[in-house]
C-alpha cells in the first residue's frame, strides 16, 4: 500500500526555521513534498502568526518561542519538530489542547555536550584560560600555581540523566571520583555514588556540573545561599538551562574567590542571532569560560537531530505514529491493505470512543483496525476503516462531540 497522504503532497506546507539541518529538508523533498521553506533564523511572536497560517508541519531549534497565540493562530498546524534536547521553547499546554504533536531529539547531541563539558574540566583546572589571555597581551605567565590533574578529584554531577551519566562515564575513566544527586533514584553506572543532596554534592565536588531542566523547581537552584554551601575553590560548570543558575550570584562567588572559575553556555536571556550585542555579569572574570549556546552544537549532532525529528514528523505525518510525543499520546500501529487511516484527537471525557463506535456502527461502517490511548488531556484514536466508507466516516468522526482535529491520512 502507498505511504501517500489522502492530502495532496504538494499542498502540504513545511517550515524549518533557525538553520535546522539540510537533512531534514532533503527527508521530505526526496519524499515528494515540494512545499519545504526554509529560514535562516527564529522569529517574533507576531512574525510566527503570519508565517504559520498555512503551516502544516514546523520545525525549530531553541530560540523560536511558541506560545499559546501562536497556536490559536496557527489553525492548520499538525506538528512541531524541535530539533534539539528540550522542548521548553512550547507551551506544550496549548500544543496538547490544540491537538498539535510536539516531538524533540533527546540523545541526538548527548555525546557532543558530554565531550565538551568534560574537556572544560581540565581547560578550567589547569586555568588554562587565564594563560591564554595572557600570551594574547604578550605576557609569558608559566606557573604551575593554581593548577591541577582531573585525576583523584571529585566531581559533583546535578542531574543523572542522558547527558550527565555520560559525563560522569568520561570523567571516570580520566581517574575522577563521581557523586550525583537527581530528584529521581537512578543507577549509577560505573563506581559513581549517588548522594541525598545538592548540598552533599557541592560541599564535596572540586568540579559541580549541571545537567537539569528549567522549571518551578529548578528557576535559580544555584543562587546565593547554594553557592556557600560549595567547596571553597571550586568550579562550576552550566551546560544545562540558562534559568538554573543565579548569575550575579555566581558572579559575586567568583569575585570573592570562593569559586576559582566557570563555564557558562546558556543565558536566562539569549540574543535571537548571530552578531546581537550580548551581555552577562560574567563577563571580564577571571578563568571563567562563556559560550554562545553551542553545547550540542556540532555536525555530527545536527545531522542525527535532523535525521532523527524529520522521521519522527514524517511518520506522523503519513502514518500517525506519535511515538517521542510530548502532547499527543504515543502509538504506533502497522497498516491493513484495503483500508484508509483516519486520526481522531479528543479531549479526554468519558464516552467519546463509545460515541464514535456507535456512529459508525448505526452508519454499517466496518472497523479493520482500531487504536486508543489517552493522556491527562487528550485521547488519540487512530482508526483503520474499509476504503469504500472512509469519506463516509470522516464526516461521521468531525462530528463527534470533543473533537479536536480528525483528519484521514491515506
Amino acid at each position: 500500500m502507498s505511504n501517500n497522504t489522502s492530502y495532496p503532497k504538494e499542498k502540504i506546507n513545511i517550515l524549518f526555521l533557525e538553520n535546522v539541518s539540510d537533512k531534514a529538508v532533503n527527508h521530505f523533498k526526496q519524499n515528494g513534498y515540494t512545499n519545504v521553506k526554509k529560514i535562516g533564523g527564529a522569529l517574533s511572536e507576531e512574525e510566527l502568526i503570519k508565517e504559520l497560517q498555512n503551516v502544516h508541519l514546523l520545525g525549530i531549534r531553541s530560540k523560536t518561542q511558541i506560545t499559546k497565540k501562536v497556536l490559536e493562530a496557527a489553525t492548520k498546524l499538525q506538528a512541531i519538530g524541535c530539533f534539539c534536547i528540550g522542548v521548553n521553547q512550547v507551551d506544550l499546554n496549548a500544543a496538547t489542547k490544540k491537538g498539535v504533536v510536539v516531538f524533540n531529539a533527546p540523545y541526538s547531541n548527548t555525546r557532543s555536550v558530554a565531550e565538551l563539558v568534560v574537556g572544560l574540566f581540565i581547560v578550567l583546572i589547569r586555568r588554562i584560560i587565564d594563560k591564554n589571555n595572557a600570551a594574547h597581551q604578550g605576557i609569558w605567565l608559566k606557573e604551575a600555581k593554581g593548577s591541577f590533574e582531573l585525576r583523584g578529584k571529585t566531581l559533583g554531577i546535578i542531574g543523572y540523566g542522558n547527558i550527565g551519566s555520560q559525563v560522569s562515564v568520561l570523567a571516570e575513566s580520566l581517574g575522577m571520583k563521581v557523586l550525583f544527586y537527581d530528584v529521581e533514584t537512578k543507577l549509577p553506572l560505573g563506581n559513581a555514588v549517588a548522594a541525598k543532596s545538592i548540598k552533599e554534592v557541592v560541599s564535596k565536588a572540586d568540579i559541580t556540573t549541571l545537567h537539569i531542566p528549567e522549571n518551578a523547581s529548578t528557576k535559580n537552584v544555584i543562587n546565593t545561599n547554594t553557592l556557600k554551601q560549595f567547596k571553597k575553590g571550586s568550579i562550576l560548570v552550566n551546560y544545562a538551562r540558562g534559568g538554573v543558575v543565579d548569575l550575579d550570584a555566581l558572579a559575586k562567588a567568583l569575585q570573592t574567590g570562593h569559586l576559582s572559575g566557570a563555564a557558562v553556555d546558556v543565558f536566562p536571556w539569549e540574543p535571537e542571532k548571530n552578531g546581537d550585542k550580548f551581555s552577562t555579569p560574567l563577563q571580564n572574570l577571571s578563568n571563567v569560560i562563556l559560550t554562545p549556546h553551542i553545547g550540542g552544537s556540532t555536525e555530527e549532532a545536527q545531522e542525527n537531530i535532523g535525521d532523527d525529528v524529520s522521521n519522527k514528523l514524517y511518520n506522523y505525518l503519513e502514518k500517525g505514529i506519535t511515538n517521542g510525543s510530548h502532547t499527543v499520546p504515543a502509538i504506533s500501529l502497522p497498516t491493513h491493505a484495503n483500508s484508509h487511516r483516519i486520526l481522531h484527537i479528543h479531549k479526554n471525557v468519558p464516552g467519546v470512543l463509545s460515541e464514535i463506535n456507535s456512529s459508525l456502527s448505526k452508519n454499517k461502517i466496518n472497523i479493520v483496525s482500531q487504536y486508543l490511548t489517552t493522556n491527562d488531556d487528550i485521547g488519540y484514536v487512530v482508526l483503520d476503516i474499509d476504503k469504500k466508507l472512509s469519506s463516509k466516516a470522516l464526516e461521521l468522526l468531525k462530528d463527534v462531540k470533543e473533537t479536536i482535529k480528525v483528519r484521514m491520512l491515506y
